[in-house]
């Protein structure tokens, strides 16, 4: 089979949540991970560092965007995997089940990009081809076109950006 990695995108300052998210979300955000059929996890941080059973690489650049991120978690990943899931820290709910439909479409009909979808509309996990890994632009996926795998029947993942918006078990 196949081996897919997972990075967790987790470098920004939080600067709406006036604190460090990531510490906060990342365990429940693992969580669903370690519950999916992903082979390693990496976890990507910048602005603050973080603390987590789960490997962290520390990217100097994140600045620069969300693409410098990724391209970070992706050198860090094990030269076996031919593609990796991409989550955002910030995404609490993840659904394993969510995450697993990507990877089984990916399997069966392949492509660079596969991203699953909640109202018609792109969210994550987003899958990448090892395929387009070196040619990932500063910016990121968000142009990119995509394969959408819909997902509404096990929620979206969620978006947390200032306390307001965190689930009420997390609150």
């Amino acid at each position: 089979m196949t081996r897919v990695g997972a990075i967790v995108l987790a470098a920004g300052e939080a600067s709406r949540f006036g604190a460090p998210k990531q510490r906060l979300l990342l365990p429940e955000v693992l969580e669903r991970l370690e519950a999916s059929p992903v082979d390693e996890i990496v976890v990507v941080a910048g602005a603050h560092q973080l603390e987590t059973p789960a490997r962290v690489v520390t990217c100097p650049g994140w600045k620069r965007g969300p693409g410098v991120s990724l391209r970070c978690g992706l050198e860090a990943l094990d030269d076996r995997c031919a593609a990796a899931v991409v989550v955002l820290a910030d995404g609490p709910d993840l659904a394993p089940e969510a995450v697993a439909r990507v990877i089984a479409s990916w399997r069966e009909h392949g492509g660079a990009v596969v991203a699953a979808s909640y109202g018609g509309e792109r969210g994550h996990p987003l899958l990448v081809a090892r395929s387009l890994w070196d040619a990932i632009p500063d910016e990121g996926l968000r142009g990119a076109v995509a394969r959408l795998v819909p997902c509404d029947d096990v929620g979206a993942p969620g978006d947390v950006d200032t306390p307001a918006d965190l689930p009420p078990r997390l609150r």
